[in-house]
């Protein structure tokens, strides 16, 4: 079964049978965020369905604005709507979970009446997430898998995170993009050990 066809029947179970008008999609620049891109395009055509994509620069690196201007062009190209929005960490707490944390807000307040934001979390990313937790010493709810489907409740009121990949893994995602001659960008901090995301990646 080809990756597109593995998609369409991810995105039945996760979104099926009536799907929404209109979905979200975070979208970083990544060769993983960048493969659900394209596949979501080719599905939502498909389905009928319009898709709305942002980018959050969290401002760390000097190239990540010029990555979010990757995607504006790609989706400009692609004949969907795309928003950056800004992030500045204020260097309180711990900087992975301040990001994600802030990642939330921020797609919270962009959704709109957008009820389903995809994210692009991979089987490589679960695995990782397991082993980071299960070296931290986390306890039986701790250890539980990302979910396909997760509700947040915030301030502007209820949503889905929705990640449509997570049966998929990141060197087949590559081969589709590479394959497709879809643009991505390489994230240096992928590759910095300080991070411990990136040392259980190498491990």
């Amino acid at each position: 079964m080809s990756l597109e066809d593995r998609y369409a029947g991810q995105m039945g179970q996760l979104l099926g049978p009536d799907f929404p008008t209109e979905i979200g999609l975070a979208v970083s620049g990544g060769g993983d965020s960048m493969a659900m891109l394209a596949l979501t395009h080719g599905w939502a055509r498909t389905f009928g369905v319009g898709l709305r994509v942002a980018t959050i620069d969290h401002g760390l690196r000097a190239g990540s604005r010029a990555e979010a201007v990757m995607v504006a062009e790609e989706c400009a190209t692609l004949g969907h709507s795309h928003d950056i929005l800004d992030w500045a960490w204020d260097g309180q707490g711990n900087l992975q979970d301040a990001a994600r944390r802030a990642r939330l807000a921020l797609l919270g307040r962009w959704r709109g009446a957008v009820r389903h934001v995809l994210f692009a979390h991979t089987r490589d990313d679960q695995a990782e997430t397991l082993l980071m937790r299960l070296i931290r010493g986390s306890g039986v709810d701790g250890l539980a898998a990302m979910a396909p489907v997760r509700e947040v409740v915030d301030g502007s009121g209820r949503w889905h995170v929705v990640r449509p990949l997570l049966e998929e893994n990141r060197a087949d995602l590559r081969h589709y993009i590479r394959t497709l001659k879809v643009p991505f960008a390489n994230d240096p901090t992928n590759d910095d050990p300080s991070y411990d995301r990136v040392r259980v990646r190498q491990a």
